[in-house]
């Protein structure tokens, strides 16, 4: 993967005609310490309302968030793919399909180590778990080492290091996936295919929407497949409020 510079200026621009999806912390929402804290801004959900009217409801938020917990958090009128992409809530729906859990093991396993270090804690998303360490960022390494240390025993999953958490994610729990998936129905098929977000578990749809003859976008600094680049959130919703009133 490329290291992309930071540019001042946008290097593309959206279309009516584009499939849109959007990361949901990080992209749309500035992160937190806190992740249940984590919220639109202020006017946000009608701004990604009339975006979706512009690009007749090919609009989707596309999280790691558990599909019941990002239905919280945007607009019930836009499709929203949560777990990675395992769940899915079409506009207007409330509580989509529900997925089998992890592994007990591989709960017990992760929980026990969490709780050796004060300020980690293990989140259930259906077959996926959270670790999350925003509280305790000193022990990133350790918990890292022993996370690695255990997943070989459970060969259906992988271990994904994001910001401020490690992920434990089975095969299917895959953002490029879903994506690959929604763009071959409507609203989104026949569309050039928009990623847009910040974190490592973003990488899979940004290689996915360009090899669909789309676009990527990374939000902020790092290592990243995609070929766009925007600094920050307030740059998306730039982006966003300008799409929507044009």
């Amino acid at each position: 993967m490329q290291v992309m510079p930071c540019t001042p200026q946008r290097t593309f621009a959206l279309s009516a005609q584009d499939a849109v999806f959007l990361d949901f912390d990080g992209t749309l929402a500035h992160l937190q310490d806190d992740a249940k804290s984590v919220c639109l801004a202020d006017g946000m959900a009608l701004v990604l309302e009339a975006c979706a009217n512009r690009l007749s409801g090919a609009l989707a938020i596309i999280s790691g968030r558990d599909a019941d917990d990002l239905a919280k958090r945007v607009p019930q009128a836009i499709w929203r793919f949560g777990n990675h992409g395992l769940r899915a809530l079409a506009p207007g729906e409330h509580s989509g399909n529900r997925i089998a859990a992890a592994p007990k093991d591989l709960i017990d396993t992760f929980s026990n180590i969490a709780n050796r270090h004060p300020g980690v804690h293990v989140e259930p998303k259906g077959p996926v778990l959270a670790v999350h360490y925003r509280a305790a960022p000193s022990v990133e390494s350790a918990l890292g080492t022993a996370l690695r240390q255990v997943i070989d025993a459970f060969p259906d999953y992988s271990l994904q290091h994001g910001k401020m958490v490690y992920e434990a994610k089975p095969a299917a729990a895959n953002k490029g996936a879903c994506l690959l998936k929604a763009i071959q129905t409507e609203p989104f098929a026949g569309r050039r295919p928009v990623m847009i977000g910040d974190d490592t578990t973003d990488e899979d749809a940004f290689i996915a929407a360009q090899s669909a003859g789309g676009i990527a976008v990374k939000i902020g600094e790092g290592k990243t497949a995609a070929r766009h680049h925007m600094p920050a959130v307030d740059d998306v919703h730039a982006l966003l409020r300008e799409f929507a009133t044009e």
